[in-house]
């Protein structure tokens, strides 16, 4: 035996693992401690109650610098206790135990419950600069989150790597894809919690893939820094996260509305072709997207001025439409002498570079060329004031395309250099924060330049993209598969704190067959950016192209969407404050129904508080479909159906099945054709019956300046409580003014006898059939009775009791 032991411990000195080993010195502050192991230096710092964030690397730990987190430490009550064996750092929500020998970390509930632990004898250990912790897989344990990932919504058994690429039409099983998100989600016994690898280097993440012992995370440099969240509800992990890394702000309402693309529309006569098109097809509509046929020889900061002679007059005629003009921009400048973009870049030295100071130059659409560096301040600033470019011709929509970065090759060198805001890096630690920061560059310089909120998009990005951005999941294919994983790729990215997102509707790559195409315009009214987008190579891809039957059904859908604006803009207000994003994917409100994760429902998700929408595959004749707990409410017909139960029903390509959760409150508007369009003066709240109280926030504010920030807005809270049999609209919060003057209260699946107060006045009501897509959903049959109510839209308190 002492034989053996000697020969392990000489193995274990010449192993190329390297671990921490045992604790050897340690400081305890107030809510921190710091340390040294045997081999590595480390800190744990709590960051609310149920925040705790873990740093190791074998060096001194250096900068303290993140591009990703914003949210600083709370002050938090905190105990930290230490014996020989541990140190026990304990908040009101969780338990931290630090074994120190070897070093290891445990999270428990304050009660004692096991919610996460590195794996005994593994730990977290270094490969040469890579660095990993693995972490005891638990029983029965499933994983959701890590953003822009294809395949299951479980993903246990798979592992993933985090370094954005430009994909091409790529499979529904590829990885990796344009996005790093590396923040994923845990759930077993009952428990759920969330882990944050803040590193920008190529991360890695292992569920169970090849192995049945461990998860486990890890970068290919940099240190080890992860941040732990627990709370009992999953929905405020994901609200904890986005405290860490930012929320969206207030979108333009614009952009909620339909957007018309292709690559691309050209020239002027094709564009205003396409508006008026639109607009005399009634199919109601707000943006234009240009993509790269806009620019002279597709270099940026110039218009083609035989396709475009005059691209302010051009803008002027949109606007006067209801359109604002989006267009596209890559972070490539064109190696060009006399270009003025390319001149100025280099008076103001903002191209990344190589050690001997030579910019890097790669090929892409405009042909050679040199990258501006946003990863830092001067980059940044530069490409601001270049942004005024499209300020002064009359474009508010920006919209960041190759910025993964991407080049002919897709091969740009390890060892060209970049700022990384005053700590020079190496494009190993840089490529993945690079789309991010050009996002961010677009949206401060649009802000600067534009007298109202910007709308930018981009194809790439890191955690904390919200802040600045919108992301759409890129060149996808015209294919049934594509469709589906959209739908699970957005709700992914919905758990991961990004909230407005994007698929190409109708497919990018190839030619939408007329059922596809009909099932992803339906499915598209409920996504959170609506775009319509094809490629040159493809057939036309605008509502008319398919038939008149695809586009009464179309027009009927993008409809459905601007009447549910004020339900919309809600729900991202909502976002905004939470960070629960608008697309939710049925494992935040129903983590521990294990059916939500099941292949079959997976692709089920909530549109807000209020819907739930089944999406299939455009060749399928019936569906199976999960009701989770709840009562839930056909939208088309009224039918009433409980939850805990699975259900198979008939499909059609007219209609995307879509309920209604009992107990939802959903605000509507009349129909208009652009949300520069007022609707009428009255505003329509439907209230499903259910057995539960539930509250809604209603927000409103002029939906194109930043005055809400200043107290410019109008919202209230509706509650509707069915033991107490009201309906309460408390009193307006803020300085804005309701357009709307009057409420239309309409209820479905109350008793036919209710009558309805407000006070000592009997309100006026009338029975009736309410019109929706048209079907009728009058059904007394199913107890789906329509009342309506009028009210006057008073700013005080508004109490109804029926």
């Amino acid at each position: 035996m002492l034989a053996y032991l000697l020969n392990m411990s000489d193995l274990l000195a010449q192993t190329p693992v390297l671990t921490p080993g045992k604790l050897e010195t340690v400081t305890i502050g107030e809510q921190d401690i710091t340390f040294k192991t045997t081999h590595a230096y480390g800190k744990v710092t709590v960051y609310s109650p149920s925040i705790i964030r873990v740093r190791l690397d074998k060096q001194a730990l250096g900068r303290d610098f993140s591009y990703a987190v914003v949210g600083e430490p709370h002050k938090t009550k905190t105990s930290i206790t230490q014996n020989d064996e541990a140190i026990t750092i304990t908040t009101d929500s969780l338990k931290v135990v630090l074994k120190k020998q070897p070093f290891s970390v445990a999270f428990y509930t304050t009660d004692g419950k096991l919610i996460n632990e590195d794996e005994q004898g593994l730990n977290t250990s270094w490969v040469g600069e890579a660095v990993t912790t693995y972490k005891k897989m638990q029983d029965g344990e499933h994983f959701i989150g890590l953003g822009e990932k294809t395949g299951n919504l479980d993903r246990k058994g798979n592992g993933y790597t985090n370094w954005n690429s430009d994909v091409y039409g790529y499979t529904i099983t590829q990885d990796p894809l344009y996005a790093t998100i590396p923040f994923y989600m845990g759930i077993h016994h009952g428990l759920n919690y969330g882990i944050f690898l803040d590193n920008t280097y190529q991360t890695d993440f292992n569920f169970g893939a090849s192995n049945n012992r461990f998860s486990s995370f890890g970068a290919r440099g940099g240190e080890m820094n992860y941040y732990f969240i627990y709370h009992k509800k999953l929905a405020d992990i994901i609200t904890s996260y986005t405290y860490l890394t930012g929320r969206m702000p207030m979108p333009p309402l614009w952009s909620l509305g339909y957007q018309q693309n292709r690559y691309s529309y050209y020239p002027e006569a094709e564009v205003m072709r396409i508006a008026h098109t639109l607009r005399e097809n009634k199919i109601p509509a707000d943006g234009i997207t240009l993509d790269i046929h806009y620019m002279d020889r597709y270099q940026l900061f110039t218009w083609d001025k035989s396709r475009f002679p005059d691209p302010s007059g051009m803008n002027v005629e949109l606007k006067k439409l209801g359109f604002k003009t989006t267009v596209i921009v890559d972070p490539g400048i064109k190696v060009e002498k006399g270009a003025a973009a390319y001149e100025d870049g280099l008076k103001k030295d903002v191209y990344i570079k190589y050690l001997d100071g030579q910019p890097y130059t790669g090929e892409v659409w405009p042909g050679w060329c040199n990258f501006p560096d946003f990863t830092s301040v001067k980059g940044r600033d530069w490409w601001h004031q270049q942004v005024k470019f499209f300020a002064d011709a009359g474009v508010t929509g920006i919209w960041n395309d190759m910025n993964e970065f991407s080049t002919w090759g897709q091969k740009v060198p390890d060892n060209v250099l970049f700022d990384y805001d005053g700590s020079t890096t190496t494009h190993l630690q840089a490529h993945n924060v690079y789309g991010l920061q050009m996002a961010r560059a677009s949206y401060e310089g649009a802000r600067q330049q534009l007298s109202e909120r910007p709308f930018i998009l981009s194809r790439s990005g890191y955690a904390g993209l919200q802040r600045y951005s919108a992301i759409w999941t890129g060149d996808n294919r015209a294919e049934d598969s594509h469709m589906l994983q959209g739908v699970r790729l957005l709700n992914s990215l919905g758990l991961s704190g990004v909230s407005f997102s994007a698929m190409d509707v109708g497919g990018f790559a190839g030619s939408a067959s007329i059922p596809l195409y009909s099932k992803w315009m339906q499915l598209g009214a409920f996504i959170p950016y609506f775009r319509n987008h094809s490629a040159n190579d493809t057939k036309s891809a605008e509502p008319w192209t398919f038939g008149k039957d695809v586009l009464d059904v179309a027009r009927n859908y993008i409809s459905l969407r601007y009447q549910l604006m004020p339900y919309l803009y809600s729900t991202f207000y909502e976002s905004t404050q939470n960070g629960i994003p608008v697309m939710r994917s049925l494992a935040i409100n129903y983590t521990f129904d294990p059916k939500v994760l099941y292949a079959d429902f997976q692709d089920q998700y909530e549109f807000g508080s209020a819907f739930m929408v089944m999406p299939f595959e455009s060749n399928k004749d019936y569906g199976k479909i999960y009701f989770p707990q709840g009562t839930w409410y056909d939208l088309y017909n009224g039918s009433k159906e409980n939850g805990g139960q699975e259900k198979v029903i008939a499909l059609s390509n007219d209609r995307l099945p879509v309920y209604v959760k009992g107990g939802s409150i959903i605000p509507m508007q009349s129909l208009i054709q652009t949300t520069a369009e007022q609707p009428t003066d009255t505003l329509s709240i439907h209230i499903y019956n259910g057995s539960t109280a539930n509250s809604f926030v209603y927000y409103e504010d002029d939906g194109k300046s930043f005055e809400y920030q200043k107290g410019d807005f109008y919202k209230r809270v509706i509650t509707f409580d069915p033991a107490k049999h009201s309906i309460i609209f408390d009193a307006a919060e803020g300085k804005y003014i309701s357009h709307f003057k009057n409420i239309r209260l309409i209820l479905h699946g109350f008793d036919q006898a209710a009558t309805f107060q407000s006070g000592n006045i009997k309100l006026t009501q009338e029975d009736g059939q309410f019109a929706y897509l048209g079907t009728d959903v009058h059904n007394p049959a199913a107890n789906c009775m329509v009342k309506y109510a009028f009210i006057s839209n008073s700013t005080g308190k508004i109490q109804l009791n029926y």
